[in-house]
Order: C-alpha cells, then structure tokens, then sequence
C-alpha cells in the first residue's frame, strides 16, 4: 500500500521542497487507510521507520502537518487531476457547502458528486463564527475549482448549492464560467417579469401538498437579474416551500437534479465527526 501512494504522491507537478515529504504523506496515508481512525498515533503499527520509539515517530509527522512550506491544495491539485483527466463529455456534478468546526473555523468546499460519494475537488478553512459566507469568501475557491475543470475537455458542469449560497454576484460567476447550476433560493426573493415588474416574493406562492409551479424567463431580486427560470414546490410531508433558481428551463427532473446535492451532507458529517472525536479530552 505504501508503494502505490508513493507512487502517485510522486507526481512531477508536485512542487515537493523534499522529497521525503512525500515518503511521510505515504505512510500517513497509509496508517489512516489500515486503521480506519484519523487520529495519528493509531497510525504507528503500519509505519515503517528506523525510530525506535513510536514516539519520534510522532513527531515526524507532528513536523510535516505543520510544515509551512507544504500547501495542501498543491499537493492535492494534480492528484485530483490526475484522477478527473479521463471524465470526458460526460456531465460533471458540483456540490458547494460550508462547515461550521468548534464555532470557530468554516470549511468552504466543492466537492465532485459521483456514484453517491462527495470526492473534495477545492477545500478551505478559514477564521468565521459562521456557516454562512458571503461571496468574496467564496471566490477563491471557486476559482480554483475552475481552473481544474478548464483542464479537463469538453466537461459540462453543473453547480448545485443551497439557499446560504442563493447570491446573485455567484450566479453571474457560474455564468461567465459557463456553467449550469441548480441553487435553492429564499422565500424572501423576489420574481420579476422581463420587463422588470414584480411577479411575487417566493414565499408568497400557494401552493397545495405535493403541488408545483413553474417560472420561465424571469428575473431575480431588486436587481432584475437573469433572465433565469424558477421551480417552486411544496413536497408531501414537510410544511415548507422549496424554490430553486435554473440557467435552463424548470421541470420536475430539476428537483431531481437538485436532490443530488445531498451526497455532500453525509460527506461532512463524517469530517467533523472525525475532527471532534480526535478533541475529546481523555477520561
């Protein structure tokens, strides 16, 4: 197992600063595959190490987690590449969603949706008390997300977010990136006409049990943006409204396309999951 990671962890485009580095990572790699925990002293019976004690050992690795020299999205980039260079024409499902970790740190992270995994494709952490991130927050990470897919050919996107991420600066980026999207929108927005006259405010749609409503060629909020298309929906057993915004025209099948979104849910709980259990102090 350690020579197959290595292997791949020896990728030219790898900007390693030592090469050794990339002999720690595999190993790390290794001790969490074979021991199923995140938690790096579980990892010492898989690793092999002229150290004596299990102890050194620890600290190697303790030195290079915080290593200022290795990026993680540096390291990680031509992996996931390497992984996605063979996709092709067919369509490629992004999921964006954030992570609030002790109150303190927010995960922003767009994720590759397939065969019911979330695979992270751009992750990052920063400084902020709350889930909920505005879209200069953003940014960044989305465009690293699109400078790996603009490496792989002729791959048709579609984006899936939401209702914390229902922003109007996001949609006109996942325009100019060319790329579909199926985002959930708040019962505070406002659906205009063409012509820029107020329609309703989604949450004032009625709507029985079970029922949906359609809007083609609308704009969205004081700002008229679009033109864009609306599907609104009250499903059977949950007393609330479900609106979504679509750069194509809205049918059922795009409450189905949105529901893929959930891959990413299952995704996070068991990150943070890991990360808590590896805090809880000792009894």
């Amino acid at each position: 197992m350690y020579n197959a990671t290595l292997k791949h962890l020896q990728n030219r485009k790898i900007p390693w600063n030592d090469r050794r580095n990339a002999q720690t990572l595999a190993w790390m790699v290794t001790g969490l595959i074979q021991s199923g925990s995140s938690n790096p002293p579980d990892w010492m019976a898989s690793i092999q190490s002229q150290a004596s004690r299990a102890q050194s050992t620890e600290r190697r690795l303790s030195r290079w987690l915080h290593n200022q020299h290795i990026i993680a999205q540096e390291v990680y980039t031509p992996l996931i590449t390497q992984a996605l260079q063979n996709w092709g024409e067919q369509q490629i499902k992004l999921a964006l969603d954030t992570s609030l970790i002790f109150e303190r740190y927010c995960i922003i992270r767009i994720v590759v949706l397939y065969r019911g995994r979330a695979v992270p494709l751009v992750q990052q952490v920063i400084a902020h008390s709350s889930a909920t991130v505005s879209f200069e927050q953003l940014e960044d990470v989305l465009n690293k997300a699109a400078a790996i897919v603009r490496q792989l050919k002729d791959c048709k996107v579609i984006f899936l977010a939401d209702r914390g991420f229902a922003d109007t600066d996001l949609m006109q980026r996942l325009s100019e990136l060319a790329w579909s999207y199926r985002i959930r929108i708040k019962a505070s927005f406002g659906v205009y006409s063409p012509a820029a006259q107020l329609l309703c405010k989604v949450g004032q749609i009625a709507l029985g049990c079970g029922q949906a409503k359609y809007y083609h060629n609308v704009r969205l909020t004081k700002q008229h943006f679009g033109v864009v298309h609306v599907a609104v929906a009250r499903p059977t057993g949950l007393n609330e409204l479900w609106a979504l915004v679509s750069d194509q025209p809205t049918s059922q099948q795009t409450f189905v396309e949105y529901g893929w979104r959930f891959q990413i849910v299952g995704a996070f709980r068991l990150k943070k999951a890991s990360l808590m259990i590896r805090v809880e102090p000792s009894t």
